[in-house]
C-alpha cells in the first residue's frame, strides 16, 4: 500500500488554499459589480429590454452571489488540499486494522518531505519494529514449548472449573497414554487413577506421594500446585515430577552421611576407651590401683558420650506419633526453662493448646540449646509464643552469629552440622516433630545480628 506525499506539506497546502480562495473571491466580486457582468446586463437591457442590473459593489446582493459562486472552487480546492491526508488516513487505518489482526506484515511506502512523509517514515519504522518483535516472541515461544514439552515434569494448567487448558508431552503420557487432555475435566482424568494421587491433587498443598507400578514397584512424585491468573481468569498450575532416582541418591547419601558420621564418632570413643583400658591394665599390673578409678571414670565418660550420640540417632528413626493433649503453659514452660535457659518475651498464653508436651517440648530444647550455642549472650536467648485462631508460633531468638544463605539453605538436613563435635539432628528432629504436628519450621538471620526460628503447629483447641 502506498501513500504521497507532495513536495510541499500541509502547511503550505493551506497556505495556497487562503490564497486561491482570496484571489478567486476578488475575481468573482469584480467580475459581479465591475466587469464583464455590468456592461453584458447594460447590452442585454438596451438591446432586448430586459430590466437586469448589477448588484451594487457593496451591496448585499452582491457579496451574497461571490460567497455563492466560490463555494464550489473553495469545495475543489479544500478537496485538492485535504487528498495527501484522506490517502494517509486510508493507509493508516489499513495498517492498523491488519495491526488488530495480528498481520505486521503491511507497510506504507513514503515519498516526498513534509510533515506526511515524516509521519510515513516513522510509522515504516514502527511496522519494522513490531515485525521484528513479533518474529522474535514466535522463536521464544517455540523455544519455551519445545522446552515444556520435553521436561521431565509433567505440567498440567486448568481453568477454575478445572479444565484442562495445556498439557505436556509428559502429562499425556502419565495421565492419558499419550491420547490429548485438553477440554478434558481434571476429575474425569483422574477418576481411574491412583487414591493417593487423586488426593494429592485434592489437597491443593505440595506434597511427596508413591504409585505402586504394574510391576509392584513403588515411584515416589512430588506435586506442585500453584494458583495464578492469566488474562485475568483464575488458573491452577500442576506440576507433577518423578522423584525415584532423586530420592534413592539422596537416601544412597544419607546413609553414607550416617556412616560417616558414626565411624567418626565411635572412632573418637572407642580410640580413648581402648587407650584407658590399656592404661588401666598396666596400672593394675604394677599394682598401682590409686589411678583405676580415675581410669574407669574416664572410660565411663567417654561410654556415656557413646550412649547419648548413639540414643539421639535413635530418637530420630523412631520418632512416633504425636499424642495430641491438653497442655497446661506454666507446667509445660517451668519444665522446659529446666532444661535450659530463656527470656520468655511478651505475655504467657492464657488458651489451653493440644500438642504432644514431650515432642515439642524436646524440639524446643533443641532450638534453645542451638541459640546458647551459638555465641549469643545468655541474656539475649528469648522464647515467645503467640496463639493465633489457626496456628501456634513459638520463636526462639538470640544475637549469635548467624547462618550463611548456604547454611540456612542447609540447617534442617538430617546429619548436616557445621559444629566439629554436632550430630547433625538438632534442628532435623524439630522439623520432624513440627511436621508430624501438620506444622512447619523456618530459620531466618536477624536484623542486628542473630537468629530467628519459628516452630508453627496448627492451633488445636481442646
Amino acid at each position: 500500500m502506498a501513500a504521497r506525499g507532495k513536495a510541499h506539506g500541509l502547511y503550505l497546502r493551506l497556505v495556497l488554499l487562503l490564497i486561491g480562495v482570496v484571489l478567486w473571491a476578488v475575481l468573482l466580486h469584480t467580475a459581479l459589480v465591475v466587469w464583464p457582468l455590468p456592461p453584458v446586463l447594460a447590452v442585454l437591457h438596451q438591446r432586448l429590454g430586459w430590466q437586469l442590473e448589477a448588484p451594487a459593489p457593496a451591496s448585499l446582493a452582491a457579496l451574497g452571489w461571490t460567497l455563492l459562486l466560490l463555494l464550489p472552487f473553495v469545495a475543489a480546492l479544500a478537496a485538492w488540499a485535504m487528498a495527501p491526508l484522506n490517502r494517509l488516513l486510508r493507509a493508516l487505518q489499513g495498517a492498523v486494522l491488519s495491526y488488530r489482526d495480528g498481520d505486521f506484515s503491511m507497510s506504507i511506502r513514503a515519498q516526498g518531505e513534509g510533515e506526511l512523509g515524516e509521519l510515513l517514515r516513522l510509522h515504516s519504522e514502527l511496522g519494522h519494529a513490531l515485525r521484528e518483535q513479533r518474529q522474535q516472541l514466535a522463536q521464544r515461544e517455540l523455544l519455551l514449548d519445545t522446552v515444556v514439552q520435553n521436561t521431565p515434569l509433567a505440567l498440567l494448567l486448568c481453568d477454575a472449573a478445572d479444565v484442562v487448558v495445556y498439557a505436556n508431552l509428559h502429562a499425556r503420557q502419565l495421565l492419558a497414554k499419550g491420547r490429548g487432555l485438553v477440554g478434558s475435566s481434571l476429575q474425569s482424568l483422574l477418576a481411574d487413577a491412583p487414591p493417593d494421587l487423586r488426593q494429592a491433587v485434592s489437597s491443593r498443598q505440595d506434597q511427596l506421594f508413591s504409585i505402586a507400578d504394574a510391576s509392584g514397584q513403588e515411584e515416589h512424585f512430588h506435586l506442585s500446585q500453584r494458583p495464578l491468573l492469566m488474562q485475568g481468569i483464575p488458573h491452577r498450575l500442576l506440576l507433577l515430577r518423578r522423584m525415584t532416582r532423586e530420592l534413592a541418591r539422596e537416601e544412597v547419601a544419607s546413609w553414607k552421611r550416617v556412616i560417616r558420621v558414626i565411624s567418626h564418632e565411635l572412632n573418637n570413643s572407642l580410640a580413648p576407651i581402648s587407650s584407658l583400658a590399656h592404661t588401666g591394665a598396666e596400672l593394675a599390673r604394677r599394682g598401682q590401683a590409686e589411678k583405676l578409678p580415675q581410669v574407669f571414670e574416664s572410660i565411663g565418660g567417654r561410654a556415656a558420650h557413646l550412649h547419648g550420640f548413639l540414643s539421639g540417632y535413635a530418637q530420630f528413626a523412631k520418632l512416633p506419633q504425636p499424642r495430641l493433649e491438653p497442655v497446661e503453659w506454666a507446667g509445660f514452660l517451668a519444665r522446659l526453662a529446666g532444661h535450659s535457659r530463656f527470656r520468655l518475651e511478651g505475655d504467657m498464653p492464657t488458651a489451653p493448646a493440644r500438642f504432644d508436651a514431650g515432642q515439642v517440648e524436646q524440639a524446643l530444647i533443641n532450638l534453645l540449646k542451638n541459640a546458647h550455642e551459638s555465641g549469643s549472650a545468655e541474656e539475649s536467648v528469648c522464647l515467645s509464643i503467640r496463639q493465633h485462631e489457626s496456628e501456634l508460633r513459638f520463636l526462639v531468638c538470640d544475637r549469635g552469629r548467624g547462618m550463611s544463605a548456604t547454611v540456612l539453605a542447609q540447617a534442617l538436613l538430617p546429619f548436616y552440622s557445621t559444629k566439629r563435635s554436632g550430630t547433625g539432628l538438632g534442628l532435623a528432629l524439630a522439623r520432624e516433630i513440627a511436621e508430624a504436628h501438620g506444622g512447619r519450621i523456618a530459620l531466618a538471620n536477624r536484623e542486628g545480628g542473630g537468629l530467628a526460628v519459628t516452630l508453627v503447629l496448627p492451633s488445636v483447641l481442646p
